[in-house]
């Protein structure tokens, strides 16, 4: 058989169309604890079970939340008509959102009507695990259909297409996205089609994904299906201050307006991996590529994965190569210090495409102040790096994820539509 180059095979692999996009979702619950994790990594998940966490609150669930076995993101297309549909589109996804996480119980339908439930879970949809359910509104949304441009959110706008992205439109953008995370597939699928067929008419799926987290192996962060350790690195989710600084937003700063207080700037970015030809690369390449150690996550100059690379020791990239992709993405210097984001990606499979290979790869998740500030200026900085040959981000964008509702009475964006 004829050898193929790498260029060659991403654009074999990113050609003919896009496989059917997969599907990733999670739930908040009322009153409980977050999913467990290494008291050593908060970001690291270390089972395979999650716990609810509180559904009311000044932010939403499902951002500082570590991870969950099964997670769909699922982007819509607002089609009410007005500025008054948008309202009641909000409400009734709010409603919703409170019955499948089991505050709320579903008033029951006439004889004749359709079941309230699918009962796809059962008839105890509450005893099938915990569920996850967030909230985020595209940059589309503000634009001259519902009146919305001036309380548009200082940093949202539409993802841009970046240096070695092959974006196909059909698994891009979206008015709405809901990030949904539960336990269990049949959980996320079930709140799916509960919140799809509550707001028809509202609005319309435009493209979804679903992936799933790994569990530690042998300990700390999961991996990606590159194998490497991931989200090893990431701001702690248990500090306040800092969480404060790099992931809410806060009325008024940066022309933030009022009712953005307590939301946060997503980007999720489906970004296929070309696992075939990176099975074939050596050990010694993959891991100067990353910086760590792929067995231990240690970096390069480092015995374990916590161990925090010593860029000042190492200033010609004898160690860790100036290229490599932890010293690009995070330099730790004072300067990149502000543009560190939160990370919740997880892996997803497609199966095959066109042409017989296989699609999978990564649901880069992530959240922050300022989209321009910290994941545009990582990107940036990893223009160009080694590792684009094997990587093809496809699809995606960028969101806005409302504050946290009150009470029982509020609902999503409430303050934006009812000031």
């Amino acid at each position: 058989m004829t050898p193929i180059g790498r260029r060659r095979f991403l654009q074999a692999a990113t050609t003919g169309g896009a496989a059917a996009a997969g599907l990733l979702v999670a739930r908040p619950g009322f009153g409980a604890t977050i999913a467990r994790a290494d008291p050593a990594n908060p970001a690291a998940l270390t089972n395979v079970a999650m716990v609810a966490s509180p559904f009311y609150g000044a932010h939403q669930a499902g951002v500082l939340d570590p991870g969950a076995p099964s997670t769909m993101f699922a982007a819509f297309d607002v089609i009410a008509p007005d500025r008054a549909g948008l309202a009641d589109l909000l409400r009734t996804l709010t409603h919703e959102a409170q019955v499948l996480a089991g505050g709320l119980t579903a008033t029951p339908a006439g004889a004749k009507a359709p079941p309230v439930d699918n009962l796809l879970l059962g008839p105890d949809p509450a005893a099938t695990g915990a569920l996850t359910i967030t909230t985020a509104l595209g940059s589309s949304v503000f634009d001259e259909r519902f009146g919305l441009a001036v309380e548009r959110p200082s940093h949202l706008k539409t993802m841009p297409s970046f240096p070695d992205d092959r974006l196909v439109a059909a698994e891009c953008h979206g008015d709405l996205m809901l990030q949904i995370r539960g336990d269990n597939r049949d959980t996320v699928l079930h709140a799916l089609r509960q919140l799809a067929r509550a707001t028809r008419g509202g609005m319309q799926l435009r493209w979804r994904i679903e992936g799933f987290s790994s569990p530690s192996r042998p300990a700390g962060a999961g991996r990606n299906l590159l194998g490497f350790k991931d989200g090893i690195a990431n701001p702690d989710a248990a500090n306040g201050p800092e969480i404060d600084r790099l992931v809410w937003t806060h009325a008024g700063a940066g022309g933030e307006p009022a009712w953005t207080d307590g939301g946060s700037y997503q980007v999720v970015r489906i970004i296929r991996m070309l696992v075939e030809f990176w099975d074939r690369v050596s050990l010694i390449e993959q891991e100067k590529m990353f910086g760590r150690r792929k067995d231990t996550g240690a970096p390069l100059d480092g015995n374990t994965e916590t161990d925090v690379p010593n860029y000042p020791a190492d200033p010609d990239g004898t160690a860790i190569g100036k290229d490599a992709h932890i010293r690009l993405a995070n330099p730790r210097t004072a300067a990149s210090d502000s543009s560190r984001i939160l990370r919740r990606g997880v892996s997803y499979d497609r199966g095959i495409d066109v042409n017989g290979n296989l699609d999978m790869g990564l649901v880069f998740n992530c959240f922050q102040q300022d989209v321009e500030r910290q994941f545009e200026a990582t990107q940036r900085r990893l223009a160009g790096e080694p590792l684009v040959d094997y990587i093809s981000p496809t699809g995606g964008g960028y969101y806005f994820v409302v504050p946290g509702l009150r009470d029982e009475h509020d609902w999503y964006a409430r303050s934006l539509l009812q000031p």
